[in-house]
């Protein structure tokens, strides 16, 4: 009788982990849901520096120009022709976002112009150029 009464008391000492996952689980999906994700460039620029430099908190695309003046949105090199569709598509992502120009700053500025406008031919107006703040 004794040692029924043991083997009863064992059993019945597991912890239910279940309202655990739950809050768990509910908590991955929260953070899945409010998470923004930003599209990088694709390549690392050496940016101009400004006095004047601003930090942007709303930027989530970003277009970059190497110093060779290839063209970098999305980690993908595309050609000039494709900005406009790029940009309309990533927009329509995040239509709250503001796109930033990373140009290199051996790069030339023929380029930036027509990335810019076709950034705008796209229907975005928020755009801002990348630079180091500095003297």
């Amino acid at each position: 009788m004794r040692r029924k009464r043991l083997a009863q008391n064992n059993e019945d000492t597991g912890v239910d982990l279940t309202p655990m996952l739950d809050v768990v689980f509910i908590m991955l999906i929260f953070f899945i849901v409010t998470t923004s994700f930003v599209k990088e460039a694709g390549i690392e620029v050496s940016r101009p520096s400004a006095a004047t430099a601003e930090k942007k908190d709303k930027a989530s695309i970003f277009v970059g120009i190497s110093e060779s003046g290839d063209i970098w949105i999305d980690k993908r090199k595309i050609d000039i022709r494709s900005v406009r569709a790029n940009i309309e598509r990533l927009h329509a992502e995040t239509p709250e976002g503001s796109i930033v120009v990373q140009a290199d700053k051996g790069s030339k500025t023929g380029t930036l112009v027509r990335v810019m406008d076709q950034i705008r031919a796209a229907g975005v107006t928020a755009i801002s150029v990348a630079a180091t703040g500095g003297q």
